[in-house]
């Protein structure tokens, strides 16, 4: 094993034998086998000393051993069993000082709804490309207490997210990812520092949590308002919003109650605004 409290590409390959691993694209394993990247993860996200962080998807260990040293605690979300049971054994032989600061979870993400110990503070993870948009938000809605999440998707995916209004590819993450946080691209990943190495490029992209648009309206009215902006992208709001408001007539008067166009269409607004729709839609219904 790597001297550095890290591993390489050969202590990749080397443990992947070892538990008789083959990544499986079902759960878009690609392992990181670079050491400057994980490192380059935990410093972008500023992992700290007081911070309690949840990994998902940890593989083999590469980023769970960089961020071991610098946090007071890492939980990490494995749905492999393979994988789950290595992990602390990985842990143990490579960073033996900081072992017990690791738990491991076998489980998947998405049905997770709470983690032992304490709460955590900060996301960090390479998460697989398939299930990435839908872990990053039940994460932010199910964990308040996450303060910062920092995770390597495919690049389209983090441009998806951090996409602002007005952009072709500004869509219903942007606006769902924006109600929780400041959202922004914090840098490109080369295919080339995975094994086995995707047909893509990857992208890091930070949220920094903020306080939610305000508005009258639940946050599950303000997505459901969102979901039927951008179902019909090619649609004015008046027309897209029909079904959810009830009919063309309630979704203008919702839209120019909340000082809107309803000639205009969903990428051009942002969560504020779209918090605005749902907030004028609750107070007429409830009048």
């Amino acid at each position: 094993m790597s001297s550095s409290g890290l591993l390489g590409a050969a202590q990749i390959r080397e443990l992947a034998a070892r538990f008789d691993i083959r990544p499986t694209k079902s759960w878009g394993q690609n392992f990181v086998i670079d050491a400057n990247t994980v490192q380059r993860i935990v410093r972008v996200a500023g992992v700290g000393p007081d911070d309690v962080v949840v990994e998902i998807g940890p593989g083999l260990g590469s980023l769970t051993l960089a961020l071991l040293p610098v946090a007071r605690h890492v939980t990490v979300v494995e749905v492999d069993p393979t994988l789950a049971d290595a992990l602390p054994g990985t842990v143990q032989t490579v960073a033996p000082g900081v072992a017990d600061r690791l738990t491991v979870v076998h489980a998947d993400a998405l049905r997770v709804e709470e983690l032992p110990g304490e709460a955590p503070t900060a996301l960090v993870a390479n998460l697989p490309y398939n299930i990435s948009v839908p872990v990053v938000l039940s994460f932010l809605e199910r964990f308040p207490t996450l303060e910062r999440i920092l995770v390597m998707v495919q690049l389209e995916v983090a441009e998806r997210l951090a996409a602002r209004p007005g952009s072709k590819i500004y869509g219903v993450p942007s606006v769902k990812a924006a109600w929780y946080a400041d959202v922004a691209l914090a840098g490109n990943v080369s295919r080339s520092v995975f094994w086995p190495v995707p047909n893509v490029d990857s992208g890091l992209v930070k949220l920094v949590r903020r306080d939610a648009p305000p508005t009258d309206a639940a946050r599950e009215e303000v997505f459901a308002c969102v979901d039927a902006a951008f179902a019909q992208r090619r649609k004015t709001l008046r027309a897209a919003l029909a079904g959810w408001a009830g009919s063309p007539q309630a979704a203008e008067a919702a839209l120019v109650a909340a000082g809107i166009d309803p000639r205009t269409r969903g990428e051009q607004l942002d969560v504020h605004q779209f918090a605005a729709i749902a907030s004028a839609h609750r107070t007429r219904a409830d009048h």
